[in-house]
């Protein structure tokens, strides 16, 4: 792993290309993910670029890879992943690969129409079969032609010609049999009824078994009609709405005899069609067999020879045209591997000439690399999500890996719950390498796998302040024994049962030897969650907790700001902005620590009664003033507040104007000119002034140089005044901003305490076995309300402000958060995780 506390060094340089091995050292660059490629034709259409037609076979193979894999989906077959992780493959690699696919392609597609023809014949014939046994069964019953097993009315009349005298006419009788879709049925009836006038006797009778219906390949059973009629004009007229329904329709033999013969033969056709629609069936399974062995690794293949070409049309030709040239950004430490990988690819290219790479002076800001693994992951995208850090400033990810959870803690504070958190984490990280875990598709579920660690610690913090705060689900624990003794008070007091009968509450009075033996050993004394000024005491502790906390967490953001400083060397900000800073912030706000802590010493339980106000002495501070009621804390204390008042308020000038004035001074003093020489483009169509064409001493800089840019100092001041103007309130607001961590908690608290005063303390209502019954459906209640309210509810508000607090109030101290992430090319999803 990299540098976590600042991001890597990251240089540009040139990668030189041989035309004949350049295909296979972007493979093997790929394949290691060391570097971005810059685009060194933005202005070439991707039309008109030199590997277009590469791109476009590439993208010809994704469709008919496409179709292959819709074929496996359509036969019910799920594509599994590539085992492993093949190389890009060679130009005669890749014709073999495209020749195999097409040529699957075109057997898939014949193997699967010649299927459905021979479907389609076979569903021909068994309906036909059907028509026959149905219209067997009609025409041989001694009952009237038309009489079906299940008659249907054409009219609520009587049809006008009499069944039972078809034998007395003289015509002839024809027969139109087919099938008929279930839902056209009633529409076909009323049509024929009415267009025929009633010359005809139609017969319907579902069929025996469902088949296929061509048009949505659903199921369904069909349905037989058998039509007697005379006359020719009444036939045709039968056959144009039999066309108009989509009935199919099949010829039906006059004598009994054709139809026996026609049966058998049907039989035969059937069987014979069976046996080639099973053989098909096996040697389409084959070709689908061989399709999803080999279909997952051609599909990487062609992926990775894809993202080949688009890097090599980013790249330039130099005017020789024999050589490409790439511009890459990468980082220092990897050039090495770097230069291994062109050497691979030049070796197995076959070339005799190595490729190699160059650095490359620049005046522009290099991306930000933060090497991170899955225990700082979670962290660094925190910070990300604010912004990417800026080149080279100092991370807060590290930082936060400590301070996130404690924040959150603090607001969280509760043994039980924060166990509760922590359990469901660990599980989380035991089985972080199982494939039901990482390939979830809830998207909430996802977010909390992938801050496994930060939930982790968020629950280890929470059960040590949960420790300190004294709280398990709102109860206290006596871990050790209580510093308080209420034997000793009822021994030196005159608490009579009369007294005892009309004072419900009953006072301990610490200046009486012995009733308090000093303090609690850790955290706060159990006999408070007994007081019934408990949240008195509580509101206290923790807003000077929070206050305290707050002013450290801003102070350790103003010092991590000396790092930058340093490492840009501009040394001129130590004295001209962290030392302001610094001053204004403790000659106020660490002044206001100070007096808290000097409270919590000097004055004990004997002279507590004449404590005076830290907060009317704050007050009485920024105006000047002293308060004859509220006594001084230390001899000099006004004369001490005045200075650092003082100091405060001409702090503010200096961080104003001292940087804008010592740029201002350090532009109009004379500078050596340095020469920089005739310098000639490497690209072709580069233009001058290029990231090529920059002088050494910019790279040493790091692009920082006096004359990189035109000084502006109106607009330098401009920027320094908001930044004045930003901190000397956001010191303020900031310190206010703490007190959510007080709020918060007591908010959890006083939450957690209502959820077991009206839910489960209802499960205690008798020891009897009917208790124990109640006790069951209580606490599943209250089981389940705290998951819900206290876990995921609070436990989310406490991150949110957490986050804020970390974004708003720490981080806006140093760090500027405006880089951007170096994305490099890199076959492997993750390379730098």
């Amino acid at each position: 792993m990299g540098s976590l506390f600042r991001s890597e060094e990251v240089c540009l340089a040139q990668l030189f290309l041989q035309s004949a091995s350049a295909y296979s050292c972007i493979s093997e660059l790929g394949e290691r993910g060391l570097l971005e490629f810059r685009d060194l034709n933005p202005k070439v259409s991707p039309f008109q670029r030199r590997f277009v037609g590469e791109v476009r076979r590439c993208e010809d193979m994704e469709k008919t890879f496409t179709f292959l894999q819709q074929e496996l989906r359509g036969a019910g077959r799920v594509l599994g992943p590539c085992p492993e992780s093949p190389r890009a493959p060679l130009a005669r690699e890749a014709l073999r690969v495209q020749e195999q696919s097409e040529q699957l392609a075109q057997e898939l597609r014949e193997v699967t129409r010649n299927r459905a023809s021979l479907r389609g014949r076979l569903r021909d014939l068994r309906q036909y079969l059907h028509v026959l046994r149905e219209g067997q069964r009609f025409t041989s019953l001694p009952a009237p032609l038309g009489s079906p097993p299940r008659p249907r009315a054409l009219s609520e009349r009587e049809p006008i010609l009499d069944p039972s005298l078809h034998q007395h006419l003289e015509r002839k009788i024809n027969f139109v049999a087919g099938v008929i879709h279930p839902w056209r049925v009633t529409a076909f009836e009323r049509l024929l009824w009415r267009a025929c006038r009633g010359y005809l006797v139609a017969s319907f009778v579902e069929m025996p078994e469902p088949m296929e219906d061509p048009a949505t390949g659903e199921s369904i059973t069909w349905v037989i009609f058998l039509i007697s009629y005379w006359g020719e004009q009444i036939g045709q007229k039968i056959r144009k709405i039999s066309d108009c329904f989509h009935c199919q329709v099949y010829p039906y033999p006059e004598s009994e005899a054709s139809r026996e013969d026609t049966i058998t033969g049907l039989h035969s056709q059937i069987q014979d069609l069976s046996v080639v629609l099973e053989e098909t069936e096996q040697y389409l399974a084959q070709v689908l067999d061989k399709v999803a062995l080999v279909l997952p690794t051609w599909r990487v293949q062609v992926q990775k020879m894809k993202a080949i070409y688009l890097i090599l049309n980013q790249c330039s030709f130099d005017v020789t045209e024999k050589c490409l040239i790439a511009e890459v950004w990468c980082p220092v430490q990897d050039l090495t591997q770097v230069q291994d990988a062109l050497r691979q690819g030049s070796y197995q290219s076959g070339s005799s000439v190595e490729c190699f790479v160059q650095r490359v002076p620049t005046a522009e800001s290099p991306p930000t690399l933060i090497r991170t693994n899955k225990f700082t992951a979670g962290f660094q995208s925190i910070v990300d999500a604010y912004g990417v850090a800026s080149y080279q400033e100092v991370n807060p990810a590290p930082y936060a890996i400590i301070t996130f959870p404690f924040i959150f803690a603090i607001m969280f504070g509760d043994v039980g719950h924060g166990l509760l958190m922590f359990l469901f984490a660990l599980w989380m990280v035991l089985y972080e390498d199982s494939p039901r875990l990482r390939q979830g598709s809830n998207e909430i579920w996802l977010t909390f796998f992938e801050g496994r660690y930060l939930i982790l610690l968020m629950g280890a913090f929470s059960i040590y302040t949960g420790f300190i705060y004294n709280e398990c689900f709102s109860k206290a624990t006596v871990i050790f024994p209580s510093a308080w003794s209420v034997a000793t008070m009822a021994n030196h007091s005159s608490w009579s049962s009369a007294y005892l009968a009309t004072h419900p509450s009953l006072t301990l009075d610490p200046n009486v030897t012995g009733v308090f033996r000093g303090p609690y050993p850790f955290g706060i004394d159990p006999i408070w969650s007994l007081a019934i000024n408990h949240l008195n005491f509580l509101n206290s502790f923790k807003m000077k907790m929070s206050v305290v906390l707050g002013i450290v967490h801003m102070g350790f953001g103003v010092v991590l700001g000396v790092f930058n400083h340093l490492h840009f060397k501009q040394r001129h900000r130590l004295v001209l902005e962290f030392l302001p800073e610094m001053i204004f912030l403790l000659a106020l706000f660490g002044y206001l620590v100070f007096l808290i802590f000097y409270k919590w010493v000097k004055f004990s339980a004997a002279n507590s009664l004449v404590a005076p106000s830290i907060l009317i002495h704050f007050i009485d501070m920024f105006l000047f003033t002293s308060n004859i009621d509220n006594l001084p804390l230390f001899q000099g204390q006004v004369p001490v507040q005045t200075v650092l008042v003082v100091l405060a308020l001409a702090s503010v000038p200096v961080l104003l104007l001292g940087t804008p004035l010592y740029l201002w001074c350090r532009q109009r003093a004379p500078s050596v000119p340095v020469a920089t020489g005739e310098q000639e483009p490497l690209l072709e169509g580069q233009e001058a002034g290029n990231s090529v064409n920059t002088i050494k001493e910019d790279v040493e800089r790091g692009g920082h140089s006096p004359d990189a840019k035109h000084f502006d100092f109106p607009e330098i001041f401009m920027h320094q005044a908001i930044h004045t103007i930003e901190y000397c309130l956001g010191c303020v607001s900031n310190t206010a901003s703490y007190l959510r961590l007080w709020a918060l908690s007591l908010a959890h608290a006083q939450l957690s305490e209502v959820l077991w005063t009206m839910v489960m303390r209802n499960g205690f209502v008798g020891l009897s076995y009917v208790g124990g019954v109640v006790l069951v459906p209580v606490f599943a209640a209250f089981a389940v309300l705290t998951v819900a309210i206290l876990l995921v509810m609070e436990g989310l508000s406490a991150f949110l402000h957490a986050l804020r607090l970390h974004w708003v109030e720490f981080q806006n101290k140093f760090y500027v958060g405006a880089g951007y992430k170096l994305c490099p090319f890199a076959f492997a999803p993750d390379t730098w995780d």
